[in-house]
């Protein structure tokens, strides 16, 4: 049985949801939103085989290729060069090359709603009068903004690097430039003044031939929605959450881009089983407790790494908030 979907956005879990919907042959219906862009990603060959797996293809037109990370965590110098290959794309065209590729393959996905009241919304942003709000643990924000590489500088290594305050990441991007990001312990008021601040009392200031012009500060702490699968009931649709409206890392991991692919494939599966006459209740109930143990697995992580890097009371917010020391987590 096949049932019509309303797939709300066009970000990459929610186009990738439509794609492998839409190929076994439900009734999709995509109401694309513009992509912000430019927003670099940096995709590791997991990642990249893993999209390649579902779409049949990868990023195409410009990217750049590293080929190692080095890492300074604690105090003390930094660890060996590792060898990890990765690409860096702009994750503002990549989903725009998919929205073709999905409205090339399947024609019907992409346009006006069709006449069929949906079983099911597949959005990465809470609907309204969706239930809850999410759980997030810690304040913590993200810095970023880009700079050109000093002359002479590797441009196929990315970096790491820390102090007492925050932790640092350069990528190069290609053509000279590259991108500054750092993670702070709360909100910051003059992104740009501290970025500017923390790259100075860092190993990393003279890579860069001058300090980002411009930054922003984002809310980057790993989140949770405790609800993020909601059953069809009468005449409501079922809602399933993708991508970070669902779940979302803390940066440093790296698998935010892998993460929001899986939960795609898990809401795809969910719909698929439905449809197959499965009861959509305990469905919902499965979707969101795999959620949850991915969130409490990444909280540990968390709460592992951060107490090396951080003896600076203005971190300990944040380490309590992944759990440290007993915190209570969610679920």
């Amino acid at each position: 049985m096949t049932v019509p979907i309303a797939i709300a956005g066009s970000g990459l879990a929610e186009l990738t949801c439509a794609w492998l919907l839409a190929s076994r042959g439900h009734r999709v219906r995509l109401r694309p939103r513009p992509a912000h862009g430019p927003r670099p990603l940096l995709l590791g060959e997991d990642t990249l085989a893993l999209l390649g797996s579902l779409w049949g293809t990868g990023p195409s037109g410009e990217s750049h290729r590293l080929t190692h990370r080095h890492v300074r965590w604690a105090p003390g110098p930094p660890d060996p060069p590792l060898v990890q290959p990765t690409t860096v794309v702009d994750g503002a065209l990549l989903c725009w090359q998919l929205l073709d590729r999905l409205a090339t393959h399947h024609p019907d996905t992409v346009g006006p709603d069709g006449p069929d009241t949906p079983h099911w919304t597949v959005t990465a942003d809470p609907p309204p009068g969706h239930p809850g709000e999410h759980w997030t643990a810690g304040r913590r924000h993200l810095l970023a903004g880009e700079a050109p590489l000093a002359p002479g500088q590797d441009d196929t290594t990315a970096r790491l690097d820390r102090t007492d305050l925050a932790w640092l990441h350069l990528t190069p991007l290609g053509n000279g430039r590259a991108l500054l990001q750092a993670m702070v312990p709360g909100p910051v008021a003059r992104p740009t003044h501290l970025l500017g601040r923390l790259l100075t009392a860092s190993a990393l200031a003279p890579r860069l031939l001058h300090p980002p012009e411009t930054a922003v500060a984002l809310p980057a702490a790993p989140r949770l929605h405790p609800f993020p699968a909601v059953a069809p009931a009468a005449r409501t649709p079922g809602t399933l959450l993708v991508g970070a409206g669902a779940i979302r890392y803390d940066p440093l991991s790296g698998t935010g881009t892998a993460q929001a692919l899986r939960t795609a494939i898990l809401a795809a599966a969910v719909i698929g089983s439905a449809a197959a006459g499965t009861d959509p209740g305990p469905l919902c109930a499965h979707y969101t407790t795999r959620l949850q143990t991915a969130f409490h697995e990444h909280l540990a992580t968390c709460a592992r790494l951060y107490p090396q890097a951080f003896p600076d009371p203005s971190w300990q917010h944040e380490l309590n908030a992944c759990g440290w020391r007993g915190a209570p987590l969610p679920g």
